[in-house]
């Protein structure tokens, strides 16, 4: 007998989540940990890098892929009908994340804009764009898994289910 049903339930064990996947269960820490860690990559990619187009686009293509990573990390915990309204909550907390991280590095004069260091009157031009790219690029990510999601469910496990056992 497997130790799942045990025949005394006083044998049984609770078995805690691993770390990252009780991380990952949290939308607030897991969007603003992800928006915090974006912006300082992103700060030190354009301060301490090489100008390159190829060196920028793939850092800036890094950070997608770990935002992407991380939304997934968090909405996989979570049925789809919870998604509606999770993926745009982690949208928005991963802006709020990476715009205090930001008003920091304008404050510590760290921030770069362009070329130039940011400043504070800079800042509602950055949010503005940050609330457009990353929320939008995370909005269309739940959207496009969860659609794969649903033609996996209703496609690939119903017919399994139909098959007779042999």
């Amino acid at each position: 007998m497997s130790d799942f049903f045990p025949l005394r339930t006083a044998t049984m064990r609770i078995e805690e989540p691993k770390a990252f996947r009780h991380f990952s269960l949290s939308l607030v820490e897991m969007a603003l940990i992800t928006g915090v860690l974006v912006r300082v990559a992103r700060s030190l990619v354009l301060t301490h890098g090489t100008t390159g187009f190829g060196y920028i686009a793939g850092t800036m293509t890094l950070g997608i892929v770990f935002i992407l990573f991380m939304a997934t990390a968090h909405l996989a915990n979570y049925p789809l009908h919870h998604w509606l309204w999770r993926a745009p909550a982690f949208a928005g907390l991963e802006v709020v994340g990476e715009m205090i991280t930001s008003l920091l590095l304008i404050w510590l004069a760290r921030e770069p804009n362009g070329t130039v260091r940011a400043h504070f009157n800079d800042w509602p031009g950055m949010a503005m764009r940050v609330i457009l790219w990353r929320g939008l690029i995370v909005v269309i990510w739940s959207l496009i898994l969860a659609g794969i999601i649903q033609v996996v469910r209703t496609r690939f496990v119903k017919e399994e289910a139909d098959d007779p056992v042999i």
